[in-house]
């Protein structure tokens, strides 16, 4: 066997073990047109019990089943990524000021607060998540910076790149994605049918992120139609609904249009309510 077909070989045998894996079958799932199954997005991890954005949170969020964790990144001053959603850590850390302020190691003298509680839990970097969450879900990566280079270095160097679905609103940063590598996952934000429209025409994306404002059969056409799938929000009033008596009507709401990933800080609770139709494995 000559060394080109012997690498061919080797990367084949890699390709196949990776589809084996509880991701690899996971991204069959989301990139599968046809699946009837609908699949679960933890808003910033199992954020209920621990911090958000936090190792805890993230491995909760395996152990619940859900089959994508949306994680916010951003870079420190020394070009680190690390895993935050405010314009600010005052909210969430014991510190105050913004992320590209501070170096990895100041950063590591603060701590997490959850539910204005101080834990022991530091600022995760983004390489610590994906080696916590390699081979087992697919990551959602909002992007809070216009830093992406050290991201997608992260990426490849814990080999999870494939694992990943990059999410932004600047439809430049997924350009730049986008160049860098043509066979990573993209989902643009939209907020109206036309920018829907802007976006498909631009990426040919894997999936559309949508509001419920114009969550309808025309903008369900377009998107089945270019081979995309459809992003919907539960955040909010849908999310306060289940475990309640109004959950199936806020579940139908969820559905009604044929979405395919629906986003939540209720995971848990939302996996247990499709699974009782049928529609979470």
């Amino acid at each position: 066997m000559n060394n080109r077909l012997f690498l061919t070989f080797i990367c084949g045998l890699a390709v196949c073990f990776a589809c084996n894996t509880p991701a690899g079958v996971l991204r069959k799932t989301f990139l599968d047109e046809n699946a009837t199954q609908v699949l679960v997005a933890a808003h910033r991890a199992a954020h209920q019990i621990h911090p958000e954005n936090s190792l805890p949170a993230i491995q909760h969020a395996i152990d619940l089943g859900v089959d994508i964790i949306e994680l916010d990144v951003q870079v420190t001053k020394d070009g680190i990524p690390v895993l935050m959603h405010d314009r600010t850590i005052d909210r969430t850390t014991t510190g105050s000021g913004r992320v590209p302020e501070y170096t990895l190691q100041e950063l590591r003298q603060l701590r997490l607060i959850h539910q204005g509680d101080t834990t022991d839990q530091l600022i995760p970097t983004f390489e610590e998540a994906l080696r916590l969450s390699k081979k087992k879900v697919l990551i959602d990566v909002d992007l809070k910076t216009d830093q992406l280079a050290p991201i997608l270095a992260v990426a490849k160097a814990t080999g999870t790149e494939r694992q990943l679905v990059f999410f932004d609103s600047d439809y430049e940063a997924l350009h730049y994605i986008q160049a860098e590598d043509p066979g990573l996952l993209l989902m643009p934000r939209a907020y109206s049918y036309e920018m829907a429209d802007s976006a498909i025409t631009a990426f040919s994306p894997e999936i559309v992120h949508i509001d419920f404002s114009f969550y309808d059969r025309e903008t369900v056409r377009l998107i089945r139609e270019n081979r995309a799938r459809i992003w919907i929000n539960a955040l909010g009033g849908i999310d306060r609904a289940i475990g309640t008596t109004g959950e199936q009507n806020a579940l139908d709401s969820l559905l009604r249009f044929g979405a395919n990933v629906v986003q939540t800080d209720n995971p848990r609770e939302l996996i247990d309510l499709l699974r009782s139709r049928g529609l979470h494995p």
